[in-house]
């Protein structure tokens, strides 16, 4: 589907420039935003390189394991049904703890490996559980304490204050969060109030109709 849609725009500008007679702009435009797309990939790769080990150093000194223990009772009241010990519950805490240090690229294998794990407990492999659903809000709208990613495109583009942007980062995920989280248990309950009730069980001793089945009197002649 993206990829659709990205061919789709391609196609158009390339008619559109073609009739009006803009195909130098074109080019120089599609010329320039490849060289800018390396450049910023280029600018990001230090940037991510350094987080990167970070992280493993952080995992090494055990912040990580700190990090996960003290967001422990918060994945177990977002997700309910997945029992405790499940492989998904370390994939969860991996992605939300690459979340909060800002490390998109890190977060997103944990992520899909949680989704892989949480699959295991579906028993409609063609609908998404709700344990998936939360999974996809939070790590969508996870808050961020250090946003890695953002910083280093603007300190590739030249930006005066690169961190500047910290402190509503972190506001502005911090209400997204709490959004997906307030929709999230909006969604949950909604869900329980359509699903249909269960049929009472019919005992050995009820009758075909679901009732208690009544003793047959003896007939006298």
């Amino acid at each position: 589907m993206i990829n659709g849609i990205w061919l789709a725009m391609i196609v158009i500008g390339f008619v559109f420039a073609a009739v009006n007679g803009r195909m130098d702009e074109f080019t120089a435009a599609v010329f320039d935003g490849a060289k800018s797309g390396v450049t910023v990939s280029f600018g990001l790769i230090s940037v991510l390189v350094f987080w990167m080990g970070m992280m493993r150093v952080a995992e090494d000194a055990g912040l990580l394991r700190k990090i996960a223990r003290l967001l422990g009772p918060v994945v177990g009241f977002l997700f309910p049904d997945v029992p405790k010990g499940h492989p998904a519950i370390g994939y969860i805490l991996s992605n939300m703890s690459a979340n909060l240090l800002g490390l998109g690229n890190a977060a997103t294998p944990m992520g899909i490996k949680a989704m892989q794990e949480l699959q295991t407990l579906n028993p409609d492999k063609e609908t998404a559980t709700p344990a998936m659903c939360t999974l996809l809000a939070l790590n969508t709208a996870s808050i961020t304490l250090i946003p890695a990613t953002l910083i280093a495109i603007r300190l590739n583009y030249g930006s005066a204050e690169p961190a500047g942007i910290v402190g509503t980062t972190l506001a502005a995920t911090a209400v997204a969060t709490l959004a997906a989280i307030a929709a999230d248990r909006l969604f949950r309950r909604l869900t329980l109030l359509r699903r249909p009730p269960k049929p009472p069980a019919i005992r050995p001793g009820d009758s075909a109709r679901g009732g208690p089945a009544l003793p047959h009197s003896s007939m006298k002649g």
